[in-house]
């Protein structure tokens, strides 16, 4: 495969993937605020810092608000990363790729963009956004329902696969370190009826409160729930069924290619070194810290299989 068919692909399933993770944020910005009293602005503002676009925002001179907040990671075209402009992006590269896509994918990603644009096409009131929400999850959900139900399992998948898990488990380690790490109120909060509603927000914004509920019943303690978005390879969205779904894929491109590259090594690496342990092991090397690592190895690893792959070539 040329390498700018293999970029076209990984980053349109990134792409897909951000805007949804996005929408997701969004949400979970909002539910948390909701259990805050007075300003919420340093809730927004820490939001934006974990989607990595607050320098971004912070360089339009543009007061912080709620409503300028969530516009921003909404629907801002100065935002690369907010969910109008990563859906074009998917778009974009999907036409870059079109001839590797099936019929329904294509058609599913251009549905996609045509709804996003139009629900974005003005800002979007508070009474409005869990619905435009629920919308764009939806239509994400049917791009990779066709790509499950319609695309051969050869490289053209693998590609696309290793672009949504690298993305998907990057935005559930940047939300568990929001949830622990910033919007914590205080340490007097933990443990309190303000910290299970978090806790439960967490769940929520990644889909996995009924999955968590089913192991461990409707105590919601936060080592448990760190396991289980971390460590449960059961969990769709957890670090370790992302990372061992990235290993798969670029096992079968190693087959199919006949080489074993160094983007490899580094998810055997990432694998063995942080996803070996149990969870009191986190705890003590300390949650933030353990998820800044991860994130950081997962960049590394990104950028590690655009070289391998020769994206721009």
């Amino acid at each position: 495969m040329l390498g700018k068919t293999a970029n076209g692909l990984f980053w349109m399933y990134r792409y897909l993937e951000r805007a949804e993770n996005t929408s997701r944020l969004i949400e979970t910005g909002q539910r948390m605020a909701l259990t805050r009293l007075g300003s919420s602005e340093a809730e927004w503002k820490s939001i934006l810092q974990t989607a990595g676009v607050w320098h971004g925002f912070e360089a339009t001179g543009e007061e912080l608000t709620k409503e300028s907040a969530i516009d921003w990671l909404l629907r801002s075209k100065q935002n690369p990363s907010s969910v109008l402009m990563s859906i074009e992006g998917a778009r974009q590269n999907a036409r870059l790729v079109r001839t590797a896509l099936t019929l329904e994918t294509w058609e599913a990603t251009n549905a996609c963009y045509m709804k996003a644009k139009e629900l974005l096409a003005r800002k979007v009131s508070e009474r409005d956004l869990p619905a435009t929400m629920g919308v764009i999850r939806q239509r994400t959900a049917l791009v990779r329902g066709a790509t499950h139900g319609t695309m051969m399992r050869n490289d053209i998948y693998n590609f696309a696969r290793i672009g949504t898990f690298l993305e998907r488990a990057d935005n559930t380690a940047r939300i568990l370190d929001v949830k622990y790490y910033v919007l914590l109120p205080s340490v007097m909060s933990v443990g309190s009826s303000i910290d299970n509603v978090q806790w439960e927000t967490i769940l929520r914004s990644v889909s996995a409160r009924g999955g968590f509920r089913m192991t461990y019943g409707n105590q919601y303690d936060p080592i448990d729930i760190a396991h289980f978005l971390i460590l449960d390879g059961r969990m769709p969205r957890s670090l370790a069924f992302c990372i061992r779904k990235m290993r798969d894929n670029l096992s079968y491109l190693n087959a199919t290619y006949g080489e074993v590259p160094e983007s490899s090594r580094k998810i055997a690496d990432l694998e063995e070194q942080y996803l070996s342990r149990d969870i009191s092991a986190v705890f003590d090397q300390g949650l933030h810290d353990y998820l800044q690592a991860v994130l950081s190895r997962m960049s590394d690893i990104g950028a590690q299989i655009e070289k391998d792959y020769r994206f721009y070539e």
